[in-house]
């Protein structure tokens, strides 16, 4: 590899760390997507701690996550006992996959929490000061509205998927 191309792809590197820090990520899931995402070929734990310079304990926590998230995953070489991990590159696949996180039991008990404390805020009037109650409806509120638009666009994704890619790379070029 070219000097040139090492400090591209170390600039690409930070450029998904600071992505990945943005969306409320570890910086390391940023980075070893990046050196997934250009490497031709899958890579073991051992040559992410080489080519992302992160501890192979961050690493290892880092394609767990991004594992779960549908963005990496594992396979195999024959003969070869360690694990080899690829990036998703197929976007659509990536976005249904996380869209399809937010039906996990965590997320809905959150959501649900969500749900039960604007019920109880709502059902609060004169035991509470009415402006702090107020405050903290519109508050509450504006989480679920969030919660919903999410759910939404879970349905929306889920409902493009039965069209099947081809119609839905066509709807979008017509859309462009």
């Amino acid at each position: 590899m070219t000097k040139e191309t090492a400090q591209i792809k170390q600039s690409f590197t930070e450029g998904l760390s600071h992505i990945s820090h943005f969306w409320g990520f570890p910086k390391g899931v940023g980075a070893v997507f990046a050196v997934l995402y250009l490497s031709p070929a899958p890579l073991s734990l051992d040559e992410l701690v080489t080519q992302s310079g992160l501890t192979k304990g961050a690493v290892s926590t880092n394609v767990r996550a991004l594992a779960r998230l549908g963005l990496v995953r594992r396979s195999a070489k024959l003969g070869d006992r360690k694990d080899y991990y690829e990036a998703e590159t197929d976007f659509y696949k990536a976005i249904r996959s996380i869209l399809g996180e937010r039906q996990n039991r965590e997320f809905d008990r959150a959501v649900r929490s969500v749900q039960e404390t604007l019920e109880k805020l709502q059902a609060a009037k004169g035991s509470m000061q009415e402006a702090e109650r107020k405050f903290l409806i519109e508050r509450v509120q504006a989480l679920q509205d969030f919660f919903d638009a999410i759910d939404a666009l879970s349905r929306a994704v889920s409902k493009l998927d039965s069209l099947g890619i081809s119609t839905v790379q066509n709807i979008l070029k017509i859309l462009k």
